[in-house]
């Protein structure tokens, strides 16, 4: 039970971490493009609701009480980070409560298209006759991306430390760039699935 469960913990945290699934990176890279280092916490918050967004779409899906065609996540996918790139560049530098509780709306919203390219990676993944060990599996998966998730949110913000503290880059400016950066890649992904 002990090896499934690690495991599992790999599979989720390579999997969002592996460079050639990038996809889920750039949108991690796009949705802290907004906050400055000493706000890991509201960061934080929002990966929770990236979190619980993208697990209870993967258990739905797991548990095949709902599917989605994978062409239709691909392409969805890159409009997650689209529209958080276009979002991060209309907010002004402070934002409020207001602003905030939308961002985490958005997160969550977005966890749940995440959670569906995840689930058609686990659903291949999951090992025959170890449906009784589907939660197992599942935690595990999901704890493994967390850490992932964790690990990416880290280096963005180290980077922008780096950035606002050695540079002097503004914040605006950074916003502006990393989004800008993300937009970009999001458009290639989508032109890939019409060509």
């Amino acid at each position: 039970m002990d090896s499934l469960f690690t495991t599992y913990l790999q599979l989720g945290f390579e999997h969002i971490s592996d460079p050639k699934a990038y996809d889920h990176i750039v949108f991690l890279v796009a949705l802290c493009a907004i906050y400055r280092p000493q706000e890991w916490k509201r960061v934080l918050l929002l990966v929770t609701a990236f979190t619980i967004g993208h697990s209870l779409t993967l258990l739905l899906a797991v548990l095949d009480i709902i599917r989605f065609p994978g062409s239709v996540i691909e392409l969805l996918i890159p409009i997650t980070i689209l529209a958080t790139a276009f979002y991060n560049v209309s907010q002004p530098a402070e934002r409020g409560p207001q602003a905030m509780r939308w961002n985490y709306a958005f997160a969550l919203f977005f966890g749940f298209i995440h959670g569906m390219g995840f689930s058609n990676y686990l659903r291949a993944l999951l090992m025959p006759g170890e449906e009784g060990q589907l939660w197992l599996q599942l935690l595990a998966f999901n704890l493994g991306i967390e850490l992932g998730q964790i690990m990416i949110v880290a280096c963005v913000l180290l980077l922008a430390g780096l950035a606002f503290g050695l540079l002097r880059v503004k914040a605006a400016a950074w916003n502006q760039f990393v989004s800008g950066a993300a937009a970009g890649i999001a458009l290639t992904l989508l032109l890939q699935q019409w060509t």
